[in-house]
């Protein structure tokens, strides 16, 4: 079996769910972000993923992508049903985006998380060449990086959080707390989008597990794990590239025209997800339209909302919910040939997005919670103009990045309507202002700049790890070792005067 120096490990392969005739397969974007954050880094770097093809059943073989080597994991029914739709999406991911909907606890679906880790961590003991670096990602594998160790002490192993990690009260609900944080402290270097995420895990690792920890290190039998700040970023250059082709120009001016050739444009792109405060959204515009704030035949909303987790009962009522008040708005407000809102959900390739980009006016991403969001970081790399107006929740993991982007609580109704007001009657001076700002922060703090402060951190952390075994391995001889610079610290430096 060939054996990879990095190997990537997430609960999805990175590619689509049909192979061509030719055998070929391509990366798919996945509305996560996921798949478009590490994309550029692993198609120049040789690694093998590890992660679930998609269907029910036995593992296919699948081809190299991009010079990365594909290893299926096979999931069951069961296995979906449990691990996917019930622990990872019904338990942990409402208590970690602050419980706006309740969690759900089942014994069996802790059984099938505990179940589908395990052949996770088999799979990655197998492909993982002695001494190589594991990457392992996000919420549906947090045992992971715990019995990959029991497998194979000799790695040395990452993992990172994509979505936000929730304070001390919240997590305490969890029936299997000291587990959980036990399968994230066999990694080497936990990393977080946001400092007070760290922060977070620092405290109830002292409070549920009784070990001596601070914000940057935990120490844990006779080693010392890492934690920091690490916000994760898109390719700034490859999407610029892209928005500033003449044929993605060309389709903008045209879609442009489809919608009527209003005054100004206002664009939301989310997947569908009771965390991207979509109803929130329409709410407030709604109200705009019936106090005469906003006039349909100046100003249209689109609304992309990707489908997501469609067997999970709670994603079905959402957008039954969704889509009956888009009706309503249209019914209420809308003229013939002229919708107040063009509702879309099917999905878009690169391109298309990158002309949707170019065509808003204001940019609207307001989650009631997100790890980062990095369709608000795309639009602002596609605006090659300097034009275009990003309005932000104060929630969202981007909003520490870009504190000048036009700022709203999505919580507060009469505030998000003001905030999309603000950002709609903004003079170009301040809109262009504003965005040179943001689009010169992340030509500084892409993609790559993201996977080498990460990887950097965990080649150090293995260093340390080596100079304690060296010494007397105690915990106190961590105490000792002077701190790095916090990974996070280039984002809030940056922000720090404006």
């Amino acid at each position: 079996m060939r054996q990879s120096s990095l190997v990537v490990v997430a609960n999805r392969l990175p590619i689509d769910d049909s192979v061509a005739p030719d055998g070929a397969c391509e990366w798919r974007r996945s509305p996560g972000g996921l798949v478009g954050a590490l994309h550029p880094l692993l198609r120049h770097t040789p690694a093998t993923w590890v992660g679930w093809a998609g269907g029910a059943g036995s593992a296919p073989a699948l081809p190299d992508v991009d010079g990365v080597r594909m290893h299926t994991v096979a999931l069951s029914r069961d296995d979906l049903r449990d691990h996917y739709e019930g622990f990872s999406n019904a338990t942990l991911w409402p208590l970690y985006h602050d419980a706006v909907e309740q969690p759900q606890h089942h014994r069996r679906w802790w059984e099938a998380y505990q179940r589908v880790n395990q052949r996770f961590a088999e799979a990655t003991a197998e492909v993982a060449e002695q001494g190589g670096i594991v990457w392992v990602q996000d919420y549906h594998l947090q045992l992971v990086p715990g019995l990959l160790r029991a497998l194979r002490p000799d790695l040395r192993i990452g993992f990172f959080l994509h979505v936000p990690f929730p304070p001390p009260e919240l997590f305490m609900q969890l029936p299997r707390r000291a587990e959980l944080l036990r399968g994230m402290l066999g990694a080497d270097l936990v990393g977080f989008q946001r400092a007070q995420a760290a922060h977070n895990f620092a405290q109830l690792v002292t409070k549920v597990l009784e070990l001596p920890a601070t914000d940057r290190r935990i120490g844990i039998d006779d080693r010392v794990v890492r934690i920091g700040a690490f916000p994760v970023s898109i390719d700034t250059a490859e999407m610029a590239a892209l928005a500033a082709r003449p044929e993605v120009a060309a389709r903008a001016r045209r879609l442009r025209r489809d919608l009527g050739d209003p005054r100004q444009v206002i664009l939301s792109v989310d997947r569908m997800d009771y965390t991207k405060g979509i109803e929130q959204r329409l709410k407030a515009y709604s109200e705009l339209l019936a106090s005469g704030d906003v006039k349909v035949r100046d100003t249209v909303l689109v609304q992309v909302a990707m489908p997501s987790r469609e067997r999970v009962g709670q994603y079905q009522i959402l957008r039954e919910r969704i889509e009956r008040e888009v009706g309503r708005i249209n019914g209420e407000f809308g003229r013939v040939g002229e919708p107040a809102i063009h509702y879309l959900t099917q999905p878009f390739d690169r391109a298309e997005l990158a002309a949707l980009y170019r065509v808003a006016d204001v940019m609207a991403v307001t989650p009631l919670r997100d790890g980062m969001n990095l369709v608000a970081k795309e639009y602002v790399a596609a605006r090659v103009d300097g034009a275009g107006a990003l309005l932000l929740s104060e929630f969202a993991g981007t909003a520490a990045e870009l504190p000048e982007a036009y700022l709203v609580n999505p919580h507060d109704l009469e505030g998000l309507k003001q905030g999309l007001c603000a950002a709609l009657r903004a003079s170009p001076t301040d809109v262009g202002q504003r965005m040179r700002a943001m689009r010169a922060y992340l030509h500084q703090h892409d993609i790559r700049a993201w996977a080498r402060s990460y990887l950097s951190a965990l080649d150090e952390a293995g260093a340390l790890i080596n100079r304690l075994a060296s010494t007397d391995g105690t915990l106190d001889g961590a105490a000792r070792v002077p701190a790095p610079a916090t990974p996070a610290a280039s984002p809030a430096t940056h922000h720090a005067g404006g």
